[in-house]
Formats: structure tokens, sequence, C-alpha cells
């Protein structure tokens, strides 16, 4: 059979890659970004519940409702965002679906999409697959921080859509809300939309997360796409959701309902009585993974890696050079097959990546037994 790949230029993925290779070698696994620590009891007991006494088949294509009205609570709480729980917010099987479903609504054949490099692996697949153009803004090592001169300057009438994350993986920076008032104004008069990646809007340590969800005139224009995989440490449930202006959701849920249709209805019972009962849950990660953030860089304090500042996320960035020349791939594997620690090459997130760049990642989603392991072997070299 003749074959023709649509994504010839994909593989397996990074993450894939130094997970298996950390199982083969019997290394600590700080590559793939999940918890080794189990959840709150009380949300999986509701789960338990809702899989032995609730309802097991489909879910309304929308999103139950209890869950739909539980994260119109939490978008009030936490942004002072008013949003409709029935045409503005979707329940999608994990965050990228509801990229995947973004993206293909907004991007036809030959639009450009602006990404900010280094940019999460999923991004340009879907752009490619829905007929796009990707265009990228590099972001530079130490601050990462946007050029928008260079962004003002790839914008032209084909473009069609900007994507962005804050707080950002794989760098843990996060923007400020000058960044998006930058953003709009480059934007505002041509028909561009925003999809804005917020899964780690709750894993941040500054006084308060940066937003489209605070951006009036942004909010209008966007898609602002969350994790509870990521917020409540559940990330094989696969519970994301997207926020989005009714016009906007319309042609989001046309390509939802053909993909997934629903996602998993006792896990989303679960979820919905869970935020409405514990409706702090989420302003309690940030210090619970500041933590661990604290953990793993004071015990890398005195090592020969140079430790990038985190403002976000739960991933910090590490800069060998003075350890190794190797590129970052060869010394990832070096470090799965001789240290003993899986962690991921920065540079397979960007199209180019700086060739004078050593950086590594490490998550720090875990128990402190884990990262004070991973780190006291990792302080040897």
């Amino acid at each position: 059979m003749n074959l023709t790949s649509k994504l010839p230029q994909v593989g397996t993925t990074i993450f894939t890659q130094m997970s298996s290779l950390a199982a083969q070698y019997g290394a600590i696994n700080l590559s793939q970004g999940f918890p080794d620590f189990s959840a709150d009891q009380a949300l999986l007991e509701r789960a338990s519940q809702a899989i032995l006494h609730g309802n097991n088949q489909y879910a309304p294509m929308t999103g139950l409702p209890v869950l739909r009205q539980a994260i119109q609570d939490l978008i009030a709480r936490h942004y002072n965002r008013q949003v409709n729980a029935d045409t503005e917010i979707t329940v999608t099987s994990g965050a990228s679906e509801a990229i995947f479903d973004g993206i293909t609504a907004l991007v036809n054949a030959g639009d450009d999409v602006i990404l900010f490099d280094p940019a999460y692996d999923l991004y340009e697949p879907a752009v490619s697959l829905a007929g796009g153009v990707c265009k990228r803004v590099v972001l530079k090592a130490p601050d990462f921080r946007p050029d928008w001169s260079e962004f003002a300057s790839l914008i032209t009438d084909k473009t069609r859509l900007v994507i962005i994350n804050t707080p950002h993986n794989p760098t843990g920076t996060c923007w400020q809300d000058d960044d998006l008032e930058q953003l709009w104004q480059a934007i505002k008069d041509r028909d561009v939309y925003v999809l804005s990646d917020e899964v780690y809007e709750f894993i941040h340590y500054q006084t308060q997360n940066v937003s489209v969800h605070r951006h009036h005139q942004l909010a209008e224009r966007s898609m602002v796409v969350s994790s509870f995989g990521k917020s409540f440490h559940l990330t094989g449930w696969k519970v994301g959701y997207v926020v989005a202006p009714e016009a906007i959701n319309r042609e989001l849920r046309k390509l939802h309902q053909y993909i997934t249709f629903s996602t998993v209805t006792p896990l989303q019972q679960a979820i919905g009585e869970h935020l409405l009962s514990t409706p702090t849950a989420s302003a309690e990660l940030s210090p619970f993974y500041q933590a661990k953030r604290d953990v793993l860089r004071e015990a890398l304090a005195s090592s020969r890696f140079r430790l990038l500042p985190c403002q976000g996320t739960y991933f910090q960035l590490l800069d060998y050079s003075e350890i190794s020349d190797l590129d970052d791939v060869a010394f990832c594997q070096y470090l799965v097959k001789e240290v003993g620690v899986a962690a991921i090459p920065v540079s397979v997130f960007y199209q180019n990546p700086p060739t004078e760049q050593r950086l590594i990642r490490l998550c720090f989603a875990k128990d402190e037994t884990t990262l004070l392991s991973a780190a006291q072997k990792l302080a040897r070299l």
C-alpha cells in the first residue's frame, strides 16, 4: 500500500520516548508532566460513587450541567468574569482535545498562525492538519520575554490565530498584564483570534495570575483552554474545558461533537460536585507546588547546574553548560542511562532551536522523596 502521511515530520513524542527510556533503565522520571502522588481522596471517592451509583451513559455533548455551572462559578471567583455556562463553556476530553478543536474550527487552508517558541508540541501538528502555516516568535533565555516588535512584523492579512501559553510550558515563565495589552494593540484592528492555553493557570508564584479572562477585549476574541488534570493531579482523567464567546464556541462544538462527542460522565459528575463543595481547592495549588519547586531548587543550589527562574507551572529549567558540551537530546539520554534521572530536552519545543543553548526541563510534580533522590544524583555531576 502507498500510504502518504499527513504529518510526515511527526514521530513519537519526546515525552513518550523519555518515559519509556526511564522505565527501561529504572531511572527517576522527572520528564513527563504527571504527578507521582495521589489526588484528593474526597474527589476519588466522589468518582467511585458516581461510577457505582450514578450516570454512566453519555453526558450532554457540551458537558454535564453541574460541571459547567461549577466552571462558571470558578471563573467568576478567580477572575471576576461572568460567562454563560450554557453557551460559552464546553467540557472536552482533556485540554489537548480543546486545543485541537479550537485550531481546527478557526484555521483554514493558507491561514497563518503565530506561535511563541519554545511551544508545546501539539500546536503545530494541529495547525498543519487544518492547512495553516506556523509563524514563530522566538522567546530568548533566560527570561523568555515576548518581543512585541518581532510579533508585529509577522502579522499580515493572512494571520488568523495567535496561540499563547501562560504560565508557560516548558520555560516556567508567566506573562505580565502589559503583554496581554501589547497583544491586543497588535491585533485589535484585524480579523485575528487568540487561543490561550492556560492549563497551569492555578500554578503560579506571583501575586496574581495573568489571564485572558481578565482582559475584556481579548476575552471577546479568544478561546481560553484549561485542564482539571493539572488542577487536581489527575492527568489520566483527561477532563478539560474551553471558555469562548458563543459564536466561537458554536464552531468549536461542531468539531467536538464528532471527535469525542462527550467526556466521561462520572468523572464530570465528580469534578463538578468537588468544585462546588471545595471552592478553595484551586487557590491551594500555588503554595503546594511552590513548596515542591523550592525543595528541588534548594537541593540543586550547590550543583553545577544553573537554575533558571520558575514563575509558574511545575517545570524547572536547568542550564548544564558547565557540565557537558553534548546537545540536549544526547545529554538527556546520558542522564537516563548513566545518572538515573529522566528529563526533557528543551530543543524539541522549538522549530529552530538555538544551537548554543544547553537547557533541560525537570518536572517537580513529585513526592519530596522523589525530588531529593533525583537531585542527589544530579548534584554529583
